[in-house]
């Protein structure tokens, strides 16, 4: 990634959020991990409730700094109700208040591949 597209380019890890501020620890660590990566792009957090910034906070401050590319990554483990019922609104609203931007839906982190694979490999050595 040029510097031109990574100053383009940011994600957004969005969770639930939660009333006990630790929760939101590991996805800080991601944050951080992704971050630490040569050429990273700028990663922010965002929340559904109780913690903020909140989705379109998130993403308004990302536009506002440039971002024209937004990738928003649903930190769940499944498609449940919040990420079928709330956030289609929540990204329908951001799409429309930013128009410049392009801003895009991962599927839910625990539905990956690779995290699957990454949770099946702790759950087998958790017998070691």
């Amino acid at each position: 990634m040029n510097a031109s597209t990574q100053s383009e380019s940011a994600i957004v890890l969005f969770g639930h959020g939660a009333r006990d501020p630790e929760w939101a620890g590991p996805m800080r660590r991601i944050r951080d991990t992704v971050r630490a990566r040569p050429d990273a792009p700028r990663t922010e957090l965002a929340f559904l409730e109780f913690m903020s910034p909140t989705l379109p906070e998130a993403i308004a401050e990302l536009a506002a700094g440039g971002a024209r590319r937004i990738a928003v990554v649903p930190m769940f483990l499944a498609q449940g109700g919040h990420l079928k019922r709330d956030l289609p609104v929540l990204l329908e609203a951001a799409r429309s208040a930013h128009p410049e931007c392009e801003i895009t839906l991962a599927t839910a982190a625990g539905e990956a591949d690779p995290v699957v694979v990454a949770m099946a490999d702790y759950a087998a050595s958790c017998l070691d």
